[in-house]
């Protein structure tokens, strides 16, 4: 896989891990709750867990590509924003617009 469509993978598994808390009521999309819905801390603490996931992820292509560049704080502060901008459509949905229920 070259460089170029590595990256345009993590991007999209970035996008798809961001929203999966919000567009469903099981844990990570897998494992049913006991409650019929989840807390906003479950969702956040499902955000946090995905966003370490998809680093892995990203840390894994950049391994196999070369020698991983060193990250300040810096790197983690902007990837952690970019991976709360990803989550807004789905947080949007869950709780911005109005569903009718039947």
């Amino acid at each position: 896989m070259s460089q170029s469509a590595s990256v345009w993978l993590v991007l999209v598994l970035a996008l798809a891990a961001a929203n999966l808390p919000f567009l469903n009521e099981r844990l990570f999309g897998l494992v049913p709750l006991r409650s019929a819905h989840k807390l906003l801390a479950v969702r956040l603490a499902e955000l946090v867990v995905l966003f370490f996931l998809v680093g892995g992820v990203g840390l894994l292509f950049e391994r196999r590509v070369g020698q991983i560049a060193p990250q300040g704080w810096e790197f983690y502060a902007v990837s952690g924003a970019l991976f709360l901008v990803l989550a807004f459509p789905g947080f949007t949905w869950r709780y911005l617009i109005k569903h009718h229920r039947s």
